[in-house]
């Protein structure tokens, strides 16, 4: 069947905000139909009916799209990125939702574009404003050597692609004195898409972020640590600005603490979300692993994590964890990250299912700035 002129008109028109703005946020229109009995696909019924769930995959993937002179012959691997995960859409086994990190080059946003995805929404740009974030100085001084110029050369680097409707987007880019070293040279931050999945009766709350490096910064250890610290707290700061606690909230991204026990102390005195690790990490948790993990907190060996919260009347839970896009056959290693998988169920009483056109969606935000 051909695609109609207005579908095409709004693949260009995504394609050109990708390219010239750093991938601003296009949400497909919702259009209210009548109001039907049926079921939407991929909604299930326990078998007493009164229970019905269904099941939403988040992948978070770095990319690794770095611009020269920081990485060179990126492109073919990004445009491979692209072109394997819209392979996977035609098939249907591609993720629901991609949190995708530094998607700097025109190549990796490129990539992010060619995946197919037909909602998608963006982090900071380059010139998005730190708001309400600290003015102290970091410990330690400055350097123009290691790309603390002051000015930002890059955007965030964020993304979220998803296959279901993106309704509401907000974004927060981190502090001028929340950065250390060359990661002062983009714009970081933090990321929201609210997502609507069909017949779900809530909305699903998903967080992007990339946090401050280490021995990448080049900046010293007590300065890239306080920089870290300081976007943990602006980041939960965000979360707690833009989420209702009765909804059910995904968390992903590079949170940079790996084998950091400072930074996951700091970092853990802001949150209270669940970490998918530590849930799975239980055989009793009903969680299946798919992928290598050891010791008895694989957590600390990756830099690329999950949480969650669930929400009063939608639960949600991690029923399978695993790698992608990690050198398997027919899952190629294209970055310096391997994807993580998460696919979460998603749980609510069988009367409170939202048939199109027949509820209307709670919670609402201004537009993005």
């Amino acid at each position: 069947m051909k695609a109609s002129a207005s579908y095409l008109l709004r693949r260009l028109m995504l394609g050109a905000t990708l390219l010239t703005s750093g991938c601003n946020t296009m949400a497909p229109p919702r259009a209210e139909v009548a109001c039907s009995s049926t079921l939407p696909p991929g909604i299930a019924l326990s078998a007493d009916g009164q229970t019905a769930s269904t099941n939403l995959s988040v992948l978070t993937f770095n990319i690794e799209g770095l611009s020269w002179p920081a990485r060179s012959g990126r492109g073919p691997s990004l445009a491979k990125i692209g072109t394997h995960l819209a392979a996977m859409r035609s098939v249907g086994r591609a993720p629901d939702v991609v949190l995708f990190q530094e998607m700097f080059s025109d190549a990796a946003k490129r990539a992010v574009l060619a995946s197919g995805y037909p909602a998608i929404a963006s982090g900071p740009h380059r010139t998005t404003r730190a708001r309400g974030s600290t003015r102290e100085k970091l410990p330690g001084r400055s350097s123009l050597k290691r790309g603390e110029i002051g000015i930002h050369a890059f955007g965030s680097g964020l993304a979220i692609a998803s296959r279901y409707a993106i309704v509401d987007t907000d974004r927060r880019a981190y502090g001028r004195k929340s950065c250390a070293g060359f990661d002062c040279l983009s714009n970081k931050g933090i990321a929201l898409a609210r997502i609507e999945v069909p017949g779900v009766p809530s909305l699903i709350d998903v967080y992007d972020t990339h946090m401050n490096s280490r021995g990448a910064s080049g900046a010293p250890a007590a300065r890239n640590l306080a920089a870290h610290d300081r976007q943990a707290l602006e980041a939960s700061e965000f979360i707690d600005r833009t989420h209702d606690d009765a909804t059910p909230l995904i968390f992903g991204g590079d949170f940079n603490m790996r084998h950091s026990e400072e930074r996951w102390g700091n970092f853990s005195r802001y949150q209270s979300l669940a970490l998918v690790h530590r849930v799975c990490v239980d055989p009793a948790s009903g969680c299946e692993v798919r992928m290598s993990w050891d010791g008895d907190e694989p957590w600390m060996d990756t830099q690329d994590l999950q949480f969650f919260w669930p929400g009063d009347g939608v639960r949600i839970r991690p029923v399978r964890v695993e790698a992608l896009f990690d050198g398997r056959p027919g899952s190629p290693q294209l970055s310096d990250h391997d994807g993580f998988l998460v696919t979460y169920e998603l749980r609510w009483k069988a009367s409170e299912t939202r048939v199109p056109g027949c509820r209307v969606m709670p919670g609402t935000l201004a537009p993005a700035r």
